[in-house]
């Protein structure tokens, strides 16, 4: 298994990840996780752990993590939203078709207020966009 591994491990954080160097080839033969960096996502800051220094291959690879890691959290935010829209047609079909009124009375309010928030947010922009274009 040891030959499997790969040369670095990204523990995720809120917003980023603590970088660790994995090593193997020891006399124990036991998985060493040495900290080498903290990355912040939002700030694309990078800062070595300690008194480490980052070397070339190091900061190759974090960057590499970076690019995917954005483009993953990217692909689930688009995910997510696809999925709002559909529990928004099953809550809409929910409302129709089986919701008592007790329900209803429950979830109405909060439901107007964020669809009115809403839609109001997507009205604006498409018009900016639309004003741009």
């Amino acid at each position: 298994m040891a030959g499997d591994l790969p040369d670095y491990y990204f523990r995720v954080r809120e917003n980023g990840a603590a970088v660790f160097r994995l090593d193997s080839e020891n006399r124990q033969r036991r998985i060493e996780m040495d900290q080498i960096a903290v990355v912040n996502l939002r700030s694309g800051e990078v800062k070595p752990h300690g008194a480490y220094r980052l070397t070339e291959a190091d900061t190759a690879e974090i960057d590499r993590w970076i690019e995917a890691r954005r483009a993953l959290l990217a692909a689930r935010e688009i995910d997510d939203i696809r999925r709002t829209v559909d529990h928004l047609n099953l809550t809409t079909q929910w409302a129709q078709s089986r919701a008592s009124e007790e329900q209803l009375d429950a979830v109405t309010d909060d439901l107007l207020l964020a669809m009115h928030d809403l839609r109001s947010t997507l009205v604006r922009k498409k018009a900016d966009r639309i004003g741009r274009g």
